[in-house]
């Protein structure tokens, strides 16, 4: 049976990507110390809270917390890739056959060169991430090198954001753990998506979509998905995924105001960032498709606290009780849509 080692090199892509993103800020032995034990103990703190605003009452914590550095980060994200990926490549693999070495040897250095571009650049952005594929829970990741150096950029206080910071990625955590069905849900919709994609057509278009970007042209590489039954599912991945964002950055900045005194000051600051610093880095931006992934927080809550206006907590906690439930991308952008659908 093939694997996803012979189509793309993990050790590669992470070995690369932890030398883009290199180690972050200089801090000193105790400093990184108190970072460490202050996140660790501001995910503990958010699971009640989190709970006591959404309502969602999540299994005990049996998904570990990890307050890693940005090479685990990398590695992280290599595994559960690979995760994802091995059963698509096994199909794919029977429907056209196994490449000779040579080819499959070329083809995973290349592939895992351009997978651990990706990860070097995010590496070194990402504050956390709530990772449902890891077996069996869940796995909740804090980024400490990248949070220090956020925080230090922002000017704010360095207590109050590093709450900030998990009191979003804890409500991910709620959503997975409080909602038995979404991990397998998402899970599936991606397999669909991955597998419509014709991998050679993919790879002329992704070559035509970075040429674009760097003249300051063209979308992401998921304008490559084009047909209607592919589109059907980005819409339905959109809406799933502004739900999440959105939800979570309403239960950050709910909780806030009450146990966090500058969340204002950090929420006004935190917005000018997602939109990105550089020239390159907005290329990247949108070439990744992350202008995209900052629309999903913005639409996403403004949905949320639309929801909430209209039939309080409880009504928008019908959400989380089917697929059939959840909104599509056109109910993100209409909330009376699915207020209507959903409690008629």
């Amino acid at each position: 049976m093939t694997d996803t080692s012979s189509m793309i090199d993990w050790d590669l892509a992470v070995r690369l990507g932890s030398r883009l993103a290199g180690d972050g800020p200089e801090v000193s032995a105790l400093a990184a110390a108190d970072a460490v034990d202050e996140l660790r103990a501001g995910a503990d703190r958010s699971t009640g809270l989190v709970r006591e605003f959404t309502g969602l009452t999540a299994a005990e914590r049996t998904a570990p917390v990890l307050v890693i550095d940005r090479p685990g980060w990398i590695q992280a994200n290599a595994d559960s890739f690979a995760t994802i990926l091995t059963p698509i490549v096994d199909k794919l693999s029977g429907k056209k056959g196994a490449p000779g070495p040579i080819g499959r040897a070329v083809g995973s250095r290349i592939t895992g060169a351009e997978v651990g571009l990706v990860l070097g650049f995010l590496g070194g952005k990402v504050l956390g991430q709530f990772d449902p594929f890891f077996e069996p829970n869940g796995r909740l990741l804090l980024v400490a090198p990248n949070i220090v150096h956020v925080e230090r950029e922002l000017e704010v206080d360095p207590t109050d954001f590093r709450l900030w910071v998990c009191l979003h990625e804890e409500t991910h955590r709620v959503q997975f753990t409080a909602v038995p069905w979404m991990r397998d849900h998402l899970y599936s919709m991606m397999t669909s998506l991955s597998e419509s994609i014709d991998t050679g057509k993919a790879i002329e278009e992704g070559v035509k979509r970075i040429g674009e970007s760097l003249r300051g042209q063209g979308g992401s590489l998921l304008d490559m998905v084009s047909t209607p039954e592919q589109r059907e599912v980005i819409d339905r991945v959109t809406g799933v995924m502004s739900l999440l964002e959105g939800h979570a950055d309403v239960v950050m900045d709910g909780v806030g105001p009450e146990v966090i005194p500058t969340v204002d000051q950090i929420r006004g600051k935190f917005n000018e960032r997602r939109k990105g610093v550089g020239g390159l880095d907005r290329i990247l931006r949108r070439l990744l498709g992350l202008d995209a992934k900052m629309a999903q927080y913005r639409d996403g809550a403004k949905f949320v606290r639309a929801v909430i206006e209209k039939v309080e907590m409880d009504g928008f906690n019908a959400v989380w009780e089917s697929p059939e439930n959840l909104p599509d991308k056109a109910e993100i952008a209409d909330p009376s849509a699915w207020v209507a659908r959903v409690h008629g």
